[in-house]
């Protein structure tokens, strides 16, 4: 029997792959190329990007293949088209074009560049109206192999509380707990729900003046149906807050800002986002999630015709509006300077 290595290069988009697997193994199969997609679809985005590899066949070592670039870049012969459509018709036809990306992190795979598939386009404003659908197709000129995959889009939605353009929010409250609330978005199926509090940081001797953020990620949820209209909440202990800015603020020893460059910090902005996942990206999401149990094998999911992975839809709704962004209250703001973590008073507040 040949000694073959099979690696399925499910590259930057999606690292759950690697948490358990052999780097040699037998495969008595025909070879055969296999392509493997990635790509989500959101209104967000005036940019979108589709990492497209393929996995390989090789007598040796599958982490040594996955350093050679050459390994699973099908370089110029594939012809990536988009096609928007609604009722069935076709509306437009994007094209999707080779460029590299130059922050992928060393890993298992080759690093710092790779290829992936960019078209520059926005979705229409009244794609709810019209019920697009886009259908990806990837044609390998080679040899005539058709990919294709389609995704609906997760439309907007309306968040309750806290309400748009809320001007303030109190975190230093002791013993009740707030709520979120909002109503399910059509072809929306998973909700991850944060805080995103923006501060700014004052550096160095020349007290350079740097905006931060982190996140304050809650649990997510998800809705019993892809119809929308579905009441949502949940719920969260507003004093926490202060406990994920003393985990999160300070710089860690070994980053590259030092703590002790922070000269003080001065409180920005807050708000809600809500990431929607659309609902094959919560399934594959749901076949990746760890096991609880003993048997950790799990099943393959890809909504890809004629190849594995994913293509899907996502959607960020934020409470923030352009007229008004919300500010921590004043007791808040008072908490964080006595937490001793460089925060000081900010004029004006």
């Amino acid at each position: 029997m040949k000694r073959i290595s099979l690696l399925l290069l499910l590259l930057s988009f999606f690292p759950f792959v690697f948490q358990s697997c052999e780097t040699d193994f037998d495969v008595t199969a025909p070879w055969q190329d296999i392509t493997v997609v990635y790509g989500l679809i959101s209104q967000n985005d005036s940019v979108h990007y589709i990492k497209i590899n393929k996995a390989f066949l090789g007598a040796g070592n599958a982490l040594e293949y996955a350093q050679n670039p050459d390994s699973s870049s099908y370089g110029g012969n594939l012809e990536v088209v988009l096609k928007e459509s609604s009722n069935g018709s076709v509306i437009r036809t994007l094209t999707f074009d080779t460029t590299s990306v130059y922050n992928k992190e060393p890993g298992i795979f080759y690093a710092p560049h790779q290829v992936v598939y960019k078209s520059a386009f926005k979705v229409p404003a009244d794609y709810s109206s019209r019920d697009l659908v886009y259908n990806l197709e990837i044609r390998n000129k080679l040899t005539g192999k058709l990919i294709t995959a389609k995704t609906p889009l997760v439309y907007n939605f309306a968040v309750e509380t806290p309400r748009p353009g809320q001007p303030v929010i109190n975190f230093a409250t002791e013993g009740s707990l707030q709520r979120v609330k909002w109503t399910s978005a059509k072809n929306g199926k998973r909700y991850n729900v944060s805080v995103r509090f923006w501060f700014d940081e004052i550096r160095g001797a020349a007290r350079d003046t740097i905006p931060r953020y982190i996140d304050w990620n809650f649990n997510s949820i998800k809705s019993n149906s892809l119809q929308g209209g579905e009441a949502l909440e949940i719920q969260y202990a507003p004093s926490s807050f202060f406990s994920v800015c003393k985990s999160l603020i300070p710089h860690k020893e070994g980053s590259e800002i030092s703590e002790s460059s922070v000269v003080s910090r001065l409180v920005n902005r807050v708000e809600f986002l809500f990431s929607v996942s659309g609902d094959e990206l919560n399934t594959y999401m749901e076949v990746n999630e760890p096991s609880s149990g003993i048997v950790q094998d799990k099943p393959d999911y890809t909504n890809i015709e004629n190849g594995i992975g994913l293509f899907s839809c996502r959607f960020v709704r934020t409470t923030e509006t352009p007229e008004v962004k919300m500010r921590l209250s004043p007791l808040t703001e008072e908490r964080l300077i006595s937490e001793n973590i460089k925060f000081i008073k900010k004029i004006g507040n």
